[in-house]
């Protein structure tokens, strides 16, 4: 909204100073300080809220250390994060930029479905919360949405990298473009020169008007990036500030990402695909970075607040629409790789439990406990140690995703 107050006193009224509204990396720093501020400040407020309305973790007993002295503590601390997110957003952001609305929806619709999951855990003492089924027919509805709307909205656009050339007359201070924004279902594939590859290619065999049947593929393909990622952040969050720190990392490189992707002078540079608009979604992901750093603050060890399926479910649903959007979203499985290992861990635990009870009448386990981090609880290894050790691999992995900007 103060965008828009903004651009009326500078264009309207021409009061100097007010121009420096235009500038995403001046309302992404504003993003950030707000969200932050929010975030620590009134955190505290929110945490004696759901304090009060005994809104406290009931832990299963599963012989790990420390875990009695979890019981009671506030959760539902997602709402710290949706809200210190959103309010930095409707402030700095272009509200009618189409990738902006796709996260507003996304962080709202995923947090409503992870509310919900919170409330019947908490105030119906039901430990399952929220039937798998319904959690599924959410996601995917999510899918559904973003799959639609970035395939078929006129302001999703791109310029593939090998048409992605421009003059810059110095004289006069002009950008020209030597290629026009197209509508297309393209990607980019990590590690590879002339490495961006269009997923209706895949129906290629159909004949000539093939790429009018992309939607075909697109659109399954973003729910099952949707639903995967926020399960995986879900799996995640199962000590304190291992969700939000490793996200926190993420959230930082797709910064990187929509930035140079959405500036038509870096791509260029760069040699990688231009994406108009997206650089909107630095101010976005500066809010968000700011919120969770912020949850941070309560979160790490010795949590006074858990995020709980409202923060969870929010975040990989954020950041899986985030690498969609920016076209990276095949570098989702090194970039989220903590969220990667931590679903295949529970995969590779469920699956060989079955066969071997199956094959030998006795259930056995390839890990001591899964999600991965309590199989190194079980080890024996401090929960501060294991999260730390879990930031440094993120920290590898995010540099080497924004490597693969040049390394191909």
């Amino acid at each position: 909204m103060l965008y828009y107050l903004f651009e009326y006193l500078d264009k309207t009224l021409n009061i100097p100073g007010t121009g420096v509204f235009q500038y995403i990396t001046f309302r992404s720093a504003l993003a950030v300080i707000l969200s932050l501020m929010i975030s620590t400040i009134y955190g505290k407020r929110i945490i004696g809220f759901l304090r009060n309305q005994q809104v406290g973790e009931t832990v299963r007993e599963l012989g790990l250390a420390g875990q009695n002295e979890k019981a009671g503590t506030p959760t539902m601390g997602g709402l710290i994060i949706i809200i210190a997110t959103l309010i930095p957003v409707f402030l700095f952001t272009k509200l009618n930029n189409i990738y902006i609305i796709l996260l507003i929806v996304t962080t709202l619709w995923m947090g409503t479905i992870g509310f919900i999951d919170d409330y019947i855990k908490i105030f119906k003492k039901d430990k399952q919360g929220l039937k798998g089924i319904f959690k599924v027919i959410g996601q995917v509805g999510l899918g559904l949405i973003v799959g639609a709307v970035l395939y078929s909205h006129p302001g999703v656009t791109l310029r593939k990298s090998a048409d992605n050339t421009i003059t810059i007359n110095q004289k006069e201070n002009v950008i020209t473009a030597l290629a026009t924004d197209e509508k297309s279902t393209a990607t980019t594939i990590p590690f590879f020169k002339n490495n961006e590859f269009d997923y209706a290619e895949l129906l290629s065999w159909m004949g000539d008007d093939y790429q009018s049947w992309a939607w075909l593929v697109f659109i399954p393909i973003v729910i099952f990036i949707i639903t995967a990622v926020s399960n995986g952040a879900n799996l995640t969050d199962g000590i304190d500030g291992l969700a939000a720190g490793t996200s926190a990392i993420s959230v930082v490189a797709l910064g990187i990402f929509t930035f140079v992707s959405g500036n038509i002078i870096f791509s260029s540079y760069l040699n990688i695909m231009y994406i108009p608009n997206s650089g909107e979604m630095t101010v976005f992901i500066a809010a968000f970075a700011g919120a969770l750093v912020g949850f941070l603050w309560y979160n790490s060890y010795p949590a006074t607040v858990f995020m709980g399926d409202t923060g969870s479910l929010t975040i990989g649903g954020v950041i899986a629409v985030l690498a969609i959007s920016v076209r990276k979203e095949l570098l989702i499985p090194l970039l989220c790789g903590i969220f990667l290992a931590e679903n295949l861990s529970v995969v590779m635990q469920v699956t060989y439990f079955k066969y071997t009870k199956k094959r030998f009448g006795e259930g056995r386990r390839i890990f001591l406990m899964s999600p991965l981090h309590h199989h190194y609880q079980k080890k024996g290894y401090h929960e501060s140690k294991i999260v730390t050790r879990f930031w440094i691999v993120g920290i590898i992995l995010a540099i080497l995703s924004i490597v693969t900007l040049k390394l191909r």
